[in-house]
């Protein structure tokens, strides 16, 4: 298990709201009127831009808002030696309306090349934008080997894995793998705070999803297991001032859900024995269920409560706020627990819906109540 760190510090989960000058840009690339090059330096432009209000925010770890990346999780994906954009002809089914189809598929064996994976070029320029501001740490976040895992089984994806493996085992230890080479990758860079982000739990939590023949199967199947060793193989034998955390995600697309229920079918796997040092865990809503299953958190581990949400402008009345991380301190001492928003702005480039102005309103009152229930 990572070194749990002494102070979880102000951090926001990962993404934010692409600015419009970004969004245009990628119009415009996809119209041929600028390339790869004018976009980049717009987006270094919107990158260190962000970061700077992240500081003024009094942010203590900072992220580039996943301004380079359509998708929170496909496009690490597709770095990745063996994988392969395409599209699937149908998107991800969330609770009011369908994604983009976009998806990850197999084209070989999967391995990690720091050379080609253009995510190490992007923590080597947030790096350097924090080395330049100072008094701010760079927060790398990807997603996680359990959420890959599931990209590639999705559907007639699967097909592809007989092509390339010969047993199931071989699969998990090139996934495992390439995602240990890829956090060495980071940790060379300076990176020391990871996080994982990990919508692949949500699937045990639905009970919509679980009522159906195809989640029963799924339900039954042993497969929590098996994205457990994900996890854990893959940030085995790390060094011990690397912090692994990992936020467990719902779905989180413009402003919709994809899965509901609260964490008791995954608290026996997930929070007694998935070997990161904190869980951003969302709390947004009564979809979420109560606190009870914190008390699985083992160890010393600790728990940020997702209590602010990023679905919606509307600020959360503070003293309901308060009294929920009092009620959640029944199961989890205060001195564990810590609070952020239920997820980012804007997993998707497509964003929340909500203002520029309001995702800032709303850490201000994530740092505001941190300052008065933790001191």
């Amino acid at each position: 298990m990572t070194k749990t760190t002494t102070k979880i510090g102000f951090q926001h989960v990962g993404s934010f709201l692409r600015p419009d000058v970004l969004k245009q840009a990628r119009k415009d690339l996809a119209n041929g009127t600028i390339d790869q090059s004018e976009l980049t330096d717009i987006e270094d432009e919107s990158i260190r831009d962000l970061v700077s209000k992240e500081k003024n925010a009094g942010l203590d770890y900072v992220t580039d808002g996943e301004f380079r990346r359509s998708y929170w999780h496909l496009d690490f994906f597709w770095g990745f030696e063996g994988i392969d954009h395409i599209h699937y002809g149908k998107g991800y089914n969330f609770a009011h309306e369908e994604t983009r189809d976009d998806t990850a598929i197999l084209s070989g064996k999967i391995k990690f090349n720091a050379n080609t994976h253009p995510f190490i070029k992007h923590f080597q320029f947030l790096k350097s934008v924090t080395d330049d501001l100072g008094g701010v740490i760079p927060k790398q976040t990807i997603p996680a080997p359990a959420q890959l895992y599931i990209e590639l089984v999705r559907g007639t994806n699967a097909d592809k894995i007989k092509e390339f493996y010969d047993t199931d085992e071989d699969l998990y230890k090139d996934i495992k793998k390439a995602y240990h080479d890829a956090i060495l990758a980071f940790y060379d860079e300076g990176a020391r705070v990871i996080q994982l982000d990990d919508c692949s739990w949500g699937l045990f939590l639905d009970a919509g999803f679980l009522a159906t023949p195809d989640g029963k199967a799924y339900a039954n199947s042993g497969i929590q297991d098996i994205l457990l060793d994900l996890n854990n193989g893959a940030i085995e034998d790390l060094p011990d001032d690397l912090t692994i955390n990992t936020h467990i995600c719902r779905g989180n697309y413009h402003s919709d859900f994809a899965f509901a229920g609260g964490y008791g079918p995954v608290a026996d796997t997930v929070f007694a024995k998935e070997n990161v040092d904190t869980y951003f865990l969302e709390y947004d809503s009564t979809r979420a269920g109560n606190f009870e299953p914190l008390a699985k958190v083992s160890g010393d581990k600790r728990v940020v409560l997702g209590l602010i949400t990023t679905k919606s402008g509307d600020l959360e009345d503070r003293q309901v706020i308060i009294d929920r991380i009092k009620e959640a301190s029944q199961y989890l001492p205060l001195d564990r627990l810590w609070l952020s928003t239920q997820c980012g702005f804007a997993s998707t480039e497509e964003g929340n819906v909500l203002t520029e102005q309001q995702e800032w309103d709303k850490l201000a009152l994530v740092k505001s109540i941190q300052e008065e229930v933790w001191g």
